[in-house]
């Protein structure tokens, strides 16, 4: 028999791990009151530490400004590559007219 892995949202996550950071609660009773294993949970905390430190995740992203950061650099990264693109080309369409007009 197999089992389904659950999924769940960047909000289900941070609500988890601010119940270790902000409100007291031990991972084991975080683990507990969610029904969630204890290794996500750890897991959890450690990810929204570090990105209320400022630090980008690899993954997806729990806070909203992390979720922001991800899709800006996302957008960033899409129109250096649409820029060195249109660079190439235009280096391409220079060389034509050269090799035309001689």
């Amino acid at each position: 028999m197999t089992r389904k892995r659950r999924s769940f949202s960047p909000e289900f996550k941070q609500e988890a791990a601010s119940l270790v950071l902000d409100q007291g609660y031990t991972i084991p009773q975080a683990s507990t009151s969610l029904g969630v294993g204890e290794s996500a949970i750890r897991r959890w905390v450690k990810q929204l530490t570090e990105e209320r430190e400022g630090v980008t995740p690899k993954g997806k992203a729990l806070t909203p400004e992390q979720r922001r950061i991800q899709e800006l650099e996302a957008r960033c990264k899409r129109l250096e590559q649409e820029k060195d693109i249109l660079k190439k080309a235009t280096a391409l369409l220079m060389s034509d007219d050269m090799n035309r007009t001689r």
